[in-house]
């Protein structure tokens, strides 16, 4: 089983082995993504993101069949390992990810299991103990703290199948393209980021009106307008790293 970013050891839930274990729910997540500059989501959340973040697309793994997966990302820092929406223990920004708000579990593929999807929490992650918190077991069965943590993981596996359609079709219309970005700040240190796509401005206004309407009933016009909006908070997110003026 490979771990996703931000989890250090994913391991599967079981009613036995597991049954007084224990999840202290009040300890910040925020630090475990305090190195990550960009972060998945989800399209219904691109109206929430888009007012934070800039969204960009990349490339997700390896072609199957010829064809390239596209996946969205909310841009949280400009440079390698810098999120700026995290200070200490606390999450700076008025919108967490549903990424992060699902961590410590995760739905995951169990090897030898097929295509079966199986409730996992991060081993490695420190709230965990059979001794204090939130009980994920009483008398074998999932309490209802368990089961609402499900339900979350179960919506946002939904979103996340979605949002593969809803980039499998952009990509379709061939409608992205590498994108570049730069910007200098004051002290003259410039920032350069590349690898993503965005919105190919050329080819969306070449679409015909077939192709327009189409896209306007399955929802994505209005997707496609928050990403666009959501990149002039890249300027946003290269102001962030000038540092306050001295009081």
């Amino acid at each position: 089983m490979s771990n996703p970013p931000m989890y250090g050891k994913l391991e599967a839930l079981d009613r036995e082995v597991h049954a007084n274990l224990k999840l202290d729910p009040v300890k910040s997540v925020a630090p475990r993504v305090a190195d990550m500059n960009s972060i998945f989501i989800t399209a219904i959340e691109f109206q929430d993101a888009c007012r934070e973040f800039p969204i960009v697309f990349v490339r997700a793994g390896e072609p199957v069949n010829g064809r390239q997966e596209i996946a969205p990302l909310a841009v949280l820092g400009l440079k390698p390992g810098s999120n700026l929406f995290v200070k200490g223990d606390d999450w700076t920004g008025n919108y967490v990810p549903a990424y992060v708000r699902r961590y410590p579990f995760a739905m995951a593929r169990i090897d030898g299991a097929g295509d079966n999807l199986a409730i996992c929490f991060d081993r490695e992650w420190g709230a965990f103990s059979d001794e204090a918190g939130e009980a994920l077991f009483a008398n074998g069965e999932p309490t209802e703290f368990l089961l609402n943590a499900k339900k979350f993981l179960e919506h946002f596996e939904q979103e996340t199948e979605r949002t593969r359609l809803v980039c499998q079709k952009l990509a379709e219309l061939d409608l992205f393209t590498d994108m570049r970005f730069e910007a200098s700040l004051p002290d003259g240190e410039k920032l350069d980021v590349e690898g993503f796509l965005a919105l190919n401005e050329e080819k969306y206004h070449a679409l015909t009106d077939a192709q327009v309407l189409e896209l306007h009933r399955l929802g994505l016009i209005a997707l496609i307008e928050m990403h666009r909006v959501s990149m002039g908070n890249m300027n946003r997110l290269a102001n962030r790293y000038i540092a306050p003026p001295a009081a």
